[in-house]
């Protein structure tokens, strides 16, 4: 393979992307117009069904309700807590509730999850 002196920048220029976005993916919760919400700013939900400090939402239901992952290098702190879930994978979680998106929210701001099937709520500080 010839490198050039432009090719010579590309793999480090990548490398520092993808850890740039690593570490965006693995952002814990914020509080945004009175919601909590995670990378890029999208609405994050509790479920009923979770015992505190585990998630039930596992297989198709992690599908449809994608869990907020935590990254190997996040750290808990005050409200907000990193589980461990069934396959092993990390999730934040609020006051001891696990954290979701919803996939059928498509921007910043959407709600659509609120109240679905009477056991999903958005999750509040």
């Amino acid at each position: 393979m010839k490198f050039s002196p432009r090719s010579a920048w590309a793999l480090p220029a990548t490398f520092l992307m993808s850890v740039i976005g690593a570490s965006a993916m693995a952002a814990p919760p914020k509080v945004l117009d009175g919601v909590l919400v995670g990378p890029a700013d999208m609405t994050l939900y509790t479920f009923d069904k979770d015992s505190s400090g585990k998630s039930v939402c596992n297989g198709p239901c992690a599908g449809i309700w994608p869990p907020l992952m935590a990254d190997s290098t996040d750290q808990a702190a005050g409200d907000f807590s990193i589980i461990t879930r069934d396959d092993g994978a990390k999730q934040w979680a609020a006051k001891g509730k696990p954290l979701y998106h919803w996939s059928k929210d498509s921007k910043p701001g959407d709600r659509t999850g609120d109240g679905f099937n009477k056991v999903w709520q958005v999750a509040r500080p």
